[in-house]
This record gives structure tokens, sequence and C-alpha cells, in this order.
């Protein structure tokens, strides 16, 4: 029988009659006739294909097959997906026999970069997601004879993968005879008869009333992925190590010079790293203890030993010593958030928890900030700190003219008033832009690499690379090596596709402020150039040990946590003043060797006020910071220095608001309460950073504090101008017209807000604990960095305890387009915006000028190639083809 809309001979009688699955489907319980069409994944997707080369559309498939084109979409999705898992298997099948690539191409009807394409382990990645997501949600809902699942807005968040993975997924259990939903429940805090939609994925058979009359069986997603949606497993108490397996390198064995490395035996399940080659672990010992570092293969251990421990302490008899003594909190011993943990199956088919418990793994640290630093820009050429400086004003300059051209007047205002914040941050940290092809990475040693030599994959052979590494002393602890990754111990213990780690000789760790292999990292940056300023290092340095020239005695007075961060930031400051201002090799001998005890005070008990007293200290605190207790005395190391002013709060709207309106700084009232502060910064407190420069007034000073000023004035600028946006106007026609996404939007607003009374119940909780760990601990309390990593465990732990999760507003494209249309009122987009990524709403809110290239991106296209970067060097930091950015600035006047 002909379809509507469509005239012979488009019409496929026979095949469109053949509808549903061999496995119950929704409206369509089996598939009719004598072989159904999806009886196979292949003849289901031949037939779509052949309707649509016979010239029928999409829509008038959907309708001969009795459903939605998103069920179409979904179908087609999970029949790909099928067909390629099917398809995987049989290459790796002859594969296994010795066949080519071409061979199995020819056999399996495809071309040879498919069969490629199919062995790449990210297309059984690809389905493993799909099936572990419908696996953990079919446990969900056949838990206790049958539960009720909500898989509306915002669960994708709470699992953590993608709103598209989890419709797919959903799809496949549809497919298999689970149920769909929706229904009307009361919202709860409104006026009655406001009911909110509620999607519910239920067993096979359920119907609507079964699930409003019992809402009690509905449950929410509470348990994420850490890996996007690979796994489900939530971190449990570790599991332990029995001591007898590992074995302890001591440091005049050799363990200095892979100080803080575990050693993995390959091939053993329990201690895997999975897929990565390496990891910054921590593993529980016989549980009292636990080992802390970085974990990666080693061939050839000592028999029995299925890991080794490399350190530089000197053995005492006890195997233990060597090892951390755990916390007794039994579900997270390490005093650190873990990211995710490992399982792995025994010979006989159980699964296990691993004892490997993820800190940073392969992949990890290519997330981490690669700007550039003021206690490294500061100690190069004023020429080169002028230009990244300049660049990074630049980027902002362009971010707040393209942020200025938005026609959306709700979204300006949020935009500008977000980029004031950030301007005024930026104007006191300092950081300037990235270098090209800079990049983050962890150090991993390998004793055979030459000592000018560095094993990184992610740059070419023959490359120079400057390593940098916080804290930063000074031009001499810049080690550049020659990129040779020809290394065979390297290649095989960190792989040819590690992006974010490199190998080097253990010697060279020595010039890079004493690291370790724990997980310290570096940037690392080409020189090609030969642009940055690189020298010597230091000789008497070569063969210092703080250890033996200044051991603890009976009685000493030993160094506190507290009181070591106090003297690194003092010493730190120290050591940045004297470069700025011209100190001779010999003067910043003394200082980095005292930095240097400092480090190691607390953890070895050394004898830092000899160190002190022996090298100087004093004399150079009075030479370069104006006095022997003095501190900081330039604007590079005053810039984020402590600062305590009366405690006080923004201006109230009816006494003119928080804002100037003419010069658009921010504006404090006194709150009167006696002795009470506010925690701030010496720059951000400057209305004029000069005044911060010293009276050596060098040009590097001179130079920084030009570009704080610009970086204030430009977010007082932004904040001017919000207050200038107006109400973007509300049209009720828009709103029939947008209809669903307006309720799709509200229904993400409700999401957000409804975590708004859990989030402030987990803040409650972490500050008692945080306030009784400090209580007990009272040196923590003047040491930021350990209070933000107390802050940060507490509040993940009560956020876990309390099922709160921050949920964040994704806008589609065509909610966005209801929002330009005026169909959401401008109080409710305020309220959206919120709790939106401000990130996503950028690139709506900016129109392409060129497919994959936004306005934002060739603005920093623009600005990198006036700074001096090559075509090249800008394409590959933005991820386009240089024709594409050829064509996008071509197409822009560029």
């Amino acid at each position: 029988m002909p379809i509507d809309g469509i005239n012979p001979p488009f019409v496929i009688v026979d095949e469109l009659m053949h509808y549903g699955v061999k496995r119950r489907s929704g409206r369509y319980p089996w598939g009719s006739g004598k072989d159904p069409m999806q009886s196979g994944t292949h003849s289901f997707l031949d037939q779509i294909a052949s309707l649509e080369r016979g010239g029928m559309s999409e829509v008038d498939i959907a309708k001969g097959q009795g459903m939605t084109v998103h069920a179409l979409r979904q179908r087609k999705a999970i029949a790909k997906d099928q067909q390629r898992h099917e398809q995987a298997s049989l290459v790796v099948k002859y594969a296994d026999m010795g066949m080519s690539n071409v061979a199995i191409g020819r056999k399996l009807g495809i071309n040879e970069s498919s069969v490629r394409a199919l062995r790449n382990p990210a297309t059984q990645a690809k389905h493993a997601v799909l099936t572990s997501t419908a696996n953990h949600l079919q446990s969900k809902v056949d838990a206790d004879g049958g539960r009720y699942l909500d898989i509306g807005k915002g669960t994708e968040q709470s699992l953590g993968i993608s709103s598209t993975k989890l419709n797919t997924a959903v799809a496949l259990l549809k497919e298999k005879g689970y149920e769909v939903h929706n229904i009307q429940v009361q919202q709860l805090g409104t006026a009655p008869g406001m009911k909110t939609t509620r999607k519910i994925l239920a067993p096979p058979g359920t119907t609507y009333r079964d699930i409003v009359t019992n809402t009690d069986k509905i449950d929410i997603v509470t348990q994420g992925s850490p890996d996007k949606g690979r796994t489900f497993d939530k971190i449990q108490p570790p599991s332990s190590v029995d001591s007898s397996r590992i074995a302890v390198k001591y440091g005049p064995q050799g363990g200095d010079k892979a100080d803080g490395v575990i050693y993995i035996r390959p091939g053993v399940k329990d201690v895997s790293l999975g897929g990565a080659q390496y990891a910054q672990v921590r593993v529980l010992v016989d549980g009292t203890h636990y080992l802390k570092g970085m974990a990666m293969y080693k061939e050839g251990l000592p028999p029995g030993v299925d890991l080794q421990f490399n350190t530089s302490k000197s053995a005492t008899g006890q195997k233990h010593d060597a090892f951390k003594a755990a916390e007794p909190d039994a579900a997270n011993p390490f005093g650190t958030q873990i990211r995710k943990q490992l399982t792995y199956t025994d010979a006989a088919g159980k699964k296990h928890l691993s004892p490997m418990n993820i800190v940073n793994e392969q992949g990890n640290w290519t997330d981490w900030s690669n700007t550039l630093s003021s206690q490294i820009l500061s100690k190069q050429p004023t020429s080169l700190a002028r230009r990244q400086l300049d660049l990074a004003l630049q980027i902002k300059k362009d971010e707040f003219n393209e942020i200025i051209s938005l026609t959306n007047p709700v979204v300006r205002r949020k935009l500008l008033t977000t980029f004031g914040d950030e301007a005024d941050a930026a104007s006191v940290h300092l950081k300037a832009a990235a270098l090209p092809h800079q990049r983050t990475s962890v150090i991993l040693p390998i004793p055979s690499m030459r000592e000018g030599e560095i094993f990184a994959p992610a740059f070419d052979n023959g490359t120079r690379v400057a390593l940098f590494r916080h804290p930063h002393g000074g031009t001499f602890e810049i080690p550049e090596l020659t990129v040779n990754n020809k290394s065979i111990n390297a290649r095989k213990q960190i792989g040819t596709k590690a992006l974010d780690a490199i190998g080097i000789h253990p010697n060279v760790a020595r010039q890079l402020s004493g690291a370790d292999f724990d997980g310290d990292t570096v940037l690392v940056i080409p020189n090609r150039r030969s642009e940055l300023r690189i020298t010597s290092p230091l000789e008497s340095l070569k063969n210092f040990d703080p250890r033996i020239e200044y051991p603890s005695y009976p009685g000493m007075h030993k160094m506190t946590e507290r009181s070591k961060q106090q003297h690194m930031g003092d010493i730190s400051n120290l050591i940045t003043d004297m470069t700025i201002k011209g100190a001779d090799r010999s003067e910043l001998t003394r200082a980095v060797r005292h930095s240097m005890v400092v480090i190691d005070a607390v953890k070895h008990d050394l004898d830092y006020k000899t160190s002190e007293k022996n090298n100087g200290i004093a004399q150079l605190k009075e030479k370069y910071q104006g006095g022997r207790r003095a501190g900081a005395s330039t604007i590079v190391s005053k810039a984020g220095s402590e600062l305590r002013v009366d405690q006080r709060t923004p201006r109230p709207a009816r006494r003119g608001g928080p804002v100037d309106p003419v010069t658009g700084q921010k504006v404090f009232e006194p709150t009167g309460k006696e002795g009470r502060t506010t925690r701030t910064t010496k720059l951000a407190e400057a209305r004029d950073a000069r005044e911060l420069v010293s009276k050596a007034a060098t040009p590097i000073e001179l130079i920084y504090a030009e570009h704080s000023n610009s970086l204030k004035a430009l977010g007082n600028k932004a904040r001017v101008e919000a207050l200038k946006s107006g109400r973007h106007p509300y049209s009720p026609s828009a709103a029939k017209t947008y209809a669903s996404e307006v309720s799709a939007l509200s229904a993400k607003l409700n999401l957000a807000k409804k975590n708004a009374p859990l989030e402030r119940q987990a803040q409650s909780i972490a500050t008692l604990k945080v306030n009784a760990r400090l209580h007990d601990n009272p040196d923590l309390k003047n040491d930021p960095e350990a209070r933000k990593k107390i802050n940060g465990q507490e509040l993940q732990a009560a956020r876990d305890r309390l099922g709160a999760k921050k949920q964040h507003i994704v806008i589609t494209p065509s909610e966005w387009h209801a929002i330009q249309s005026g169909a959401i009122s401008s109080s409710r987009l305020a309220e959206i915006l919120d709790h939106a990524q401000l990130e996503q709403v950028k690139v709506l809110a900016t129109p392409r000028t060129h497919r994959g290239v936004t306005s934002s991106k060739l603005v920093l296209a623009r600005a990198r190639l006036t700074s001096g970067y090559t075509m090249a060097e800008v394409a590959q930091s933005l991820g386009v083809s240089v024709s594409t950015l050829a064509t996008a600035l071509k197409g822009e006047g560029g």
C-alpha cells in the first residue's frame, strides 16, 4: 500500500510491511513476515540505505516503520554499533589467522582503512560504553524484584555520559522489552496543580498506572561513571597488598635514581594499570601503610616481587618505615581524593577490587594549565615577557569585544559580569600566554637515556626542548634536552602514544629544583628559536645534599608543616626579587641551597636554622628586600601576598549597588564588626599596580605593572557595559512556538535548583568536618595547600553522602533559538545562565565564521600570528588544519 506523500515508483511495499524486531519492541512486539527485516543488523541497515537511495526521506521511512524519526535514528545507531562490533570481532579473528588488513577488507567487503579503524581499541571502547550503560540501568531497574528509574533531564550528568549515549542505551533496553513512561507528579514548593514531568524506565510489562500508584518505587541515578560510561563502580574502601610481595630499593642501592616510582611486574592481574602505561597511584599495604608514587611497568623484577618501591631513604631494618602510615579513615586512608579504582577478574571468573587506586593516569595531565607563570617569565628576557603578556592581554580584549557584539542583552550582561571578575583575577595572578607547543608532562625516570636527551612522544625527534618546574628558582634550573624517541626501554615503559609524559635520565631531575618521580610535572617548551634564557647549572649545587650538610641533632627545634609553607614562600620570593634585581650567581647559590634545605626540612628533620645562618639569608634579604626581616619587594613577588582588611560587604542596590556606574570599580561597605577581617591580596587592593613596584623600578616590573593595570581597566569597562545592558524582549508567540524547548529549559532549571538544598547541607557538614580537623591539627590553619586539599576532601565526601551534585544546564541549539526569539523572559533567562556552562553559552552566542573555526578561535589565531607564531603552530594549537585556518582567515579578511 502506498505511503502518504510518496508516489510510485518509490513505494517499496514488501519491505515496508515488515516491522518490529525479533525481540519485543514497543508498540510492535514482534517482527512480522517470514523473516523480519531486523532479524539481522546488516539487513536492517541495508534496507534503510536502499530506501534512502530510492529517494525516500527519513520522515517517510520512519512513518513506514511506524515510529518517530528520533526512534528511527536511535534504532540505526544501535544497529550501526552492533555492526561495528560484529565486524571488529571478525577482523580480530581473521588477523589472528595471519590475514593482512587488505585481505580482511576484501573478505568483509570493506576497504583497508576501515579494517584499521576496526582494529583500533577505541571502536571496542565505544561499544563497551553503550553496553555498560545499558547494563547499569537494567541492573537498577531489575533490583529488588523490579524498580522504576527516573531517567529525565540531568541523568546524563549524574551518569557522567552524554545525553546521546544515555538515549541510545535506553533505546537498547526498550528493544529488550523495558518500558519508558512520562508521568505527571505534583511539583513540591509550588501552587496546587503545578506539575512536573518525570521520564521513567520500568521493567517489561509495566503500565502507566503501575508507576503512578507506586511512586515510592521510583529511584534516581546517584552513582556516576568515573570513565565516561565504561564502568559504574563506586569508590570503595581500598583492598590491600601483602608487604611480602613488595621490594624496597633504598637510596644507597640506587633507589634515589627513581625516587617515588613503583615498578610493576607485567602480567600480574591484580596490580595491572588496565589500559594505561603509567599512573599516579596509592596502594594500601598490610592495611596499615601505603605506597605513594608513579606506577609503571618494568620487566626483570626479582622472583616473588610484584611491586618494587624506589626511595631515597636508607634502610632501617623495618620495611614499613619506607612507606607512609595510613590514616584511620577506612574509606580513604590515603588523605587524598581518588579519581577511580580498578578491578580484575581471577582465573575462576570472579571480579575483585584491585589495590591500585588511581589519582591521575595516562592522559589526565593534558588537562592541566599551560599558561606561563610570572615566577618563570619574570626571569626571562623582557622582550619575551612583553610579547607573551601582550598576547594574553590581546586575547582578553578580543574576548571582550566579542561579548560586546552579542545581541541578547541578558546573555551579554551575564558574560560581561563574569568576564570582569576573570579580568580582575588575571590582573593579580599575572599569567602570560603559553609559548608554541608548550605542554605539561609528568616526569618518569629512564636510566638508559643520555643526560642530554629526552623521550617525549608529543614532540618530533631532534627537537630542542627546555624543562621548567615549580617552584622555579632561576635560569640555572632549566635543562635543555634533545628529543630522542628511539629509546627501546622508554618505548616499552612509557609507550609511543604518551602525550603527557616524558622520560629523562635521573640526573636531569636534580637540576629541576630537586624533583622526584612521584608525580612531579614540568612544562616542556620547544626552544627552536633559542629565545629562552638558559644558563649553566650552579656548580656548587651539583653535589649538594641537604641531608648530609644539615642533619638533625638532639634537642633541635624541628620545622613544622605550617612553618615550612611560610619559609618556602619567603625564600621563593627572595630568589625572585634577587633575580629581578640582578644578583650574581654566588648570591643566588646561597639562596637556592637554603631553599633546598627548607623543601626537605620536615621530611628529613633538617637543621634549617643553621642553613639560614651559614648561607647568610638575613644579609641577602637586607640587600634585596630592604631589611633582615623584610618580605617581598617587587611587584612579581608582592602580587599574591596576603593582605587583611576590615571585614566588608558589597554595597547594596539601595545605595547604588556593588559597582560604581562611572568607573566600573567594585564598591564595598564595612560591616562594622570590630576585629573581623577579609582576606585579599596586595595587588588586588592596589588601585594602581605601580604602587607595588620596587624602588629600583626594574624594566620587568614596569612591564608587569602595565599589564596588571590594563587588565583591571578592562574588567572595570566590562562592568560598566554590563550595567548598560537592558532586558531581552519577551514574545508570547515565540513561547508558544517553542513550547517544548521552554518546557525543557524549565525542567533543567528545576533540576539544577533541586540540588541547592543538598549543596547547602553538604557545605555545612563539610565545614564542621574541616573545623574539627583543623582543631586537631592547628598547624594546618596557615597552610593554604593543605587546607585546600582538606576542603575538597570533606566537601566531596559530604556530597557523596547526601547525593548532592552541581547540575549545569546544557543548552541545546534548538533551545538557544528559543532564547534568541524571546520565548524565555529576561528574569528566567538570568536564572538559567546562573546554572549554565558559560563556555558553551559563548559558543552558542558567537556565530561561526567558518566550519570548525569560531570567531573566538579566529581572534586567538590572529593574535598568535601577530606575536610570531607560524601558521602550522597556530593551527595545531586550535585543533584545525592549516588549510582550514587559512580559509577562515581569508574569509575574515585575514
